[in-house]
């Protein structure tokens, strides 16, 4: 860990945090852009829809402690959409700049988030939850996305996800 969080509530999401930021950029290591985009013949989400997803997530919990930059998955996720069939989501390497962009800043903020900020209500329709609430589901959630990304690398041909 970087650097201890100011609420104790924070510790275990932070090296959470910090073990998916890498997860996710090991699991589309090697990965062909001509495979990102299949789907299996399947309804199943793609790994470049999968790993939009995932960025957009932090952009999103990004706006909760004021940073509001903006990324390429802006229009595409816009209000949690989900995938758009026969539509071509953009290269892996942008969705890894713009997280490579995010990351840090967010974490700084997980890290300085104190147990009142942590308090705040959210506005999302049709959900009363705390920012705290979120950051938990988020964590949740992008540990979920890396594995369907690192099971989609075997079931694509490529070699398992290494985690060292």
């Amino acid at each position: 860990m970087k650097s201890k969080p100011t609420s104790g509530r924070m510790y275990g999401i932070i090296v959470l945090y910090e073990m998916q930021t890498d997860f996710l950029l090991r699991a589309l290591d090697g990965i062909d852009e001509k495979d990102a985009q299949k789907r299996l013949d399947t309804k199943a989400n793609h790994i470049a829809w999968i790993t939009g997803s995932v960025v957009q997530g932090r952009y999103f919990l990004a706006k909760s402690f004021g940073i509001d930059l903006p990324s390429i998955t802006d229009e595409l996720f816009a209000n949690n959409k989900g995938i758009i069939d026969d539509a071509v989501y953009p290269p892996l390497a942008d969705f890894i700049k713009d997280w490579k962009n995010i990351s840090p800043k967010l974490q700084e903020a997980l890290t300085q988030a104190t147990d009142e900020k942590l308090e705040e209500k959210l506005n999302i329709p049709g959900m009363e939850i705390t920012l705290f609430e979120m950051i938990s589901f988020s964590t949740y959630r992008d540990a979920n996305c890396i594995g369907q990304i690192a099971l989609w690398r075997r079931l694509l041909g490529y070699p398992g996800m290494n985690y060292m």
